[in-house]
């Protein structure tokens, strides 16, 4: 009897892409313009956070905005104070942080090439999946890609996004490329200060060889999956614990939005952390026929 080839298994998809771009634009080198859009490589929300509530009445605590000797003020007679001295302010309204506002050209011009390895990482800030937008587009951004690759070179560059002007550096990731906005020059505090008063004698050779040898047999690859944030996984498994017994919180309605977009909702955490806890069924093993 002739045994039918197996059917191969198909390789599981990588996810998609989620989520929305932060911002789309030109790549832009020399007369060459890629459409690129660009997504956070980060998750925010993966630490807990927490609201405040009144042990007492069980209430959420609210803070208002007041001024001495007048009391609650309204937003819209809010500005923003710069004190230029004790005591002195020079006042900003929206209206005058528009007019300095960049225009947005969205536009990542490529400046200057830089060996890769050679910025500070003190200087980098936060980084970015640069995706192509479209598929005329991944032509020359695969040639992007692949010479910086082959020349192990960074691109550096400048954009604005939001009002706000950065400097970055481009840089190949995987099949894709990554940009990371940089901190300017001065934003970085320079070391030299924090370090002048540690001696400068040479170390002993021994025990300089000790060390030496230590960090040679400790070496490896990096695997970011071998690092946990103990911290939260402990508080995860206090907050499954203690979710027996849900207490009611009486929120109002004059819940402020922009106060809500910056902490986790805890009710939210607390059901996806015990759906992810909940124990397996057990699986009934079948008894075969003696």
């Amino acid at each position: 009897m002739v045994k039918k080839p197996r059917a191969k298994t198909a390789t599981p998809a990588e996810p998609p892409a989620s989520g929305r771009s932060l911002w789309s634009g030109q790549l832009r080198l020399a007369l060459v313009s890629i459409p690129v859009q660009l997504f956070s490589a980060v998750k925010t929300g993966a630490r807990l956070a927490f609201h405040q509530v009144d042990a007492k009445s069980h209430k959420r605590i609210r803070y208002e905005k007041v001024a001495p000797g007048i009391g609650p003020v309204d937003a819209k007679n809010i500005v923003k104070g710069f004190e230029v001295s004790k005591g002195n302010y020079v006042l900003i309204t929206d209206d005058d942080l528009e007019k300095v506002k960049i225009e947005a050209r969205h536009t990542i011009d490529l400046i200057q090439f830089v060996d890769q390895g050679e910025i500070d990482p003190i200087y980098f800030e936060k980084p970015y999946f640069v995706v192509p937008d479209g598929k005329l587009a991944q032509e020359a951004y695969g040639v992007l890609r692949d010479a910086l690759r082959a020349s192990r070179k960074m691109g550096v560059g400048q954009f604005v996004m939001r009002g706000r002007e950065y400097v970055v550096a481009l840089k190949p990731c995987g099949r894709g490329l990554l940009l990371e906005t940089l901190r300017f020059s001065d934003e970085v505090r320079r070391a030299a200060p924090f370090f002048a008063d540690i001696d400068d004698d040479k170390p002993n050779p021994e025990l300089l060889e000790l060390a030496q040898d230590l960090i040679s047999r400790k070496t490896q690859k990096f695997d970011a999956g071998k690092f946990h944030d103990h911290y939260t996984e402990s508080l995860r498994r206090l907050i499954d614990a203690k979710a027996k017994n849900i207490t009611p919180v009486d929120e109002d309605s004059g819940d402020d939005p922009a106060e809500r977009g910056n902490v986790i909702d805890l009710v939210a955490a607390l059901r996806q952390s015990v759906k992810q806890n909940q124990p397996e069924k057990p699986v009934k093993k079948s008894r075969r026929a003696g």
